[in-house]
């Protein structure tokens, strides 16, 4: 987890509270007028654009996929509980389709046989859609280092990687934020055009 400090704000003083209910107030009767009315949208009022407000609801309302490969499927199951409580930020949605999903978590090793099954249920999902490789296997086949295992992002685009044997939950989590970061920042995912890695196929310019 990444901890950030922040200096505390100073308390309100008690009747700070007392003081807004009655420019609401004013407010609603029509008595604000001038300088004051202008104080008053300017304190409650914040102008964004459509994108931005589309990318923050993208990003903290993301529907991962309820799919499990191996032992790191434990520790993906556990962030739900108590003790990470993912659903602070609107992840803890699991849905059984991938129809319904817009984030796939592959957690655990992947074998050869296994990766066409995962690339046909990541097809499947919903667009705009994002993977995290979750452990070493799936990363970099970690102890699983074989003819039999391959890497994810040798068959489908990969946002994060969380490395671990396996990850902690903390990890994980903190895997989601940075990708929930990457999608309020730039949810086109820049780095799959620049990298021509939308699909499986490798394309070389000017063949």
């Amino acid at each position: 987890m990444e901890i950030v400090r922040r200096e505390v704000a100073p308390a309100a003083p008690p009747d700070d509270f007392r003081i807004r209910q009655l420019r609401a107030r004013d407010m609603l009767r029509g008595d604000l007028e001038g300088e004051q009315l202008e104080q008053y949208v300017q304190e409650r009022i914040i102008t964004t654009t459509l994108d931005k407000a589309v990318h923050w609801a993208q990003g903290n309302s993301m529907f991962p996929a309820t799919f499990g490969l191996a032992c790191c499927a434990i520790e993906m199951m556990s962030i739900v509980g108590s003790r990470v409580d993912i659903a602070r930020f609107g992840f803890e949605a699991f849905r059984a389709s991938p129809r319904q999903a817009d984030m796939l978590i592959l957690s655990g090793r992947v074998s050869i046989k296994m990766a066409p099954i995962i690339r046909r249920i990541y097809d499947q999902m919903l667009e705009p859609k994002w993977a995290i490789a979750m452990g070493a296997c799936s990363s970099s086949m970690g102890v699983f280092n074989n003819y039999a295992i391959v890497p994810a992002d040798k068959f489908m685009p990969v946002d994060v990687h969380v490395p671990g044997c396996p990850p902690r939950p903390e990890a994980l989590t903190h895997g989601i934020l940075k990708l929930r970061k990457m999608v309020q920042d730039d949810p086109s995912m820049g780095w799959r055009d620049r990298y021509e890695a939308r699909g499986t196929e490798e394309i070389i310019k000017g063949a």
